[in-house]
């Protein structure tokens, strides 16, 4: 039918428009090295996995309500999220993480550390992906990976035993009976505390603002695809049992770590994915073509430096500046590497050039775009918009009429000429 939301053209148009997406998105994934990133983290987990369950195991058991719940944490993860092997792994991570609350101060203090180094090591995997370089340090960097470890199994213990007060309730527990949900209700809850974690993950981590709906549906697919992932990989396992074979009575550990590394990847691709959804976001109505979005960004840098501040995109859309997160950051770096702009010791950016010693002309030839044509400039706004740059607009008109007029002769009378 003609016009139909369903049309032929239209599905063409969404098929391409998704295609170039996922390209988009997996362009993104290999350029920050997420599989690199991944293999460190299953690294750094091996160690911190242990101190991260004792530290668990101790918050919870530090609250006399919570007793027990421990256990059920545990056993849980392990029987949701571990797709194979997990009652035995399950078996020695408990042996450890009971002989480590035995050490004394100096051991705890180093299980401390270890989990911290873990987290550490998680903010700057994704904070590299949203191309942060200032990551949290200090007391705030601090602040908030004792908040991971403290709160963390508090929530947890929290969750647990009001679901548990929830699912004990004859009323609910009749209800979902007769309605036949409750088998659903099992298999939907890993997905959904999945879910949860990921999205505090995506919200916390990066050093940047990141919005709610953004956060929680790239945690919830990374959710359902750790699902999948979880069947397809315990389904592997069932079907080449090479590696009992090879491993004997230590099969589970390589297992383990296999499923770990896959599941780093999943978790930095939806980084990579909140990610893109924040790019996609951006409004690109009044697009800005590279040479005036440069000025404009360069504009910004002198204001804030004439009043010794730094310069910050939040900045830029304030001032009614329509420039995306993706624009920002290529101009930013190309000012960085031509030292125009520097970093202070806070990590933020400030002006770094003398602009009285910078001419027009040398700034253009510096930069790696054209400048822009006719059709280009036609779409410019330049309504309510600064003096500097409705006169930019107009010399870049007048140039390109120049070039027209210079430009102009036909091939033939250029060859024969001389």
């Amino acid at each position: 039918m003609p016009g139909s939301l369903f049309s032929s053209s239209t599905q063409a148009q969404y098929v391409q428009w998704l295609r170039a997406y996922l390209l988009s998105v997996s362009d993104t994934f290999f350029k920050h090295r997420c599989l690199n990133n991944a293999a460190a983290l299953t690294y750094t987990t091996l160690f911190a996995v242990v101190p991260m369950m004792t530290v668990t195991y101790s918050m919870l058991s530090a609250i006399p309500s919570f007793q027990g719940v421990g256990e059920m944490v545990q056993s849980f993860i392990f029987s949701h999220f571990v797709p194979t092997a997990g009652e035995q792994i399950q078996s020695y991570l408990s042996s450890f993480s009971q002989q480590a609350r035995k050490l004394t101060g100096v051991g705890v203090a180093f299980l401390v550390v270890t989990a911290f180094m873990m987290l550490r090591t998680i903010d700057g995997a994704i904070n590299q992906i949203w191309q942060v370089d200032r990551v949290r340090r200090g007391i705030v960097g601090f602040l908030l990976y004792w908040a991971i470890l403290s709160m963390g199994p508090f929530l947890l213990g929290v969750g647990f035993v009001l679901t548990s007060y929830l699912a004990s309730l004859k009323l609910i527990a009749d209800t979902t009976a007769y309605l036949g949900v409750d088998q659903w209700l099992l298999r939907l809850t890993p997905i959904l505390l999945s879910s949860i974690v990921f999205t505090l993950l995506y919200m916390a981590v990066p050093n940047r603002r990141v919005p709610f709906r953004h956060a929680f549906t790239g945690a919830l697919i990374v959710a359902f695809l750790l699902e999948l992932a979880k069947n397809g990989f315990a389904l592997f396992i069932t079907l080449s049992p090479s590696y009992q074979l090879i491993y004997g009575a230590f099969a589970a550990v390589p297992v383990f770590l296999l499923w770990i590394y896959l599941s780093w990847i999943l978790v930095l691709f939806g980084a990579v994915l909140v990610r893109s959804f924040a790019l996609s976001n951006q409004t690109r109505n009044e697009a800005l073509p590279p040479l005036l979005g440069v000025l404009v960004v360069l504009n910004g840098f002198n204001e804030q430096f004439q009043k010794g501040l730094s310069f910050k995109l939040e900045q830029l859309h304030q001032a009614g500046w329509n420039l995306s997160l993706e624009d920002w950051e290529l101009y930013t770096s190309h000012l960085l590497e031509e030292g125009v702009v520097s970093k202070n010791d806070l990590g933020e950016m400030i002006l770094a050039r003398d602009l009285r010693h910078l001419g027009l002309n040398n700034l253009c030839q510096q930069l790696p775009w054209s400048y822009p044509s006719d059709q280009q400039l036609d779409s410019v706004v330049t309504l309510d918009k600064p003096g500097w740059y409705v006169q930019m607009v107009d010399r870049l008109k007048q140039l390109n009429e120049q070039q027209r007029a210079v430009l102009d002769c036909h091939l033939d009378d250029l060859f024969t000429e001389f």
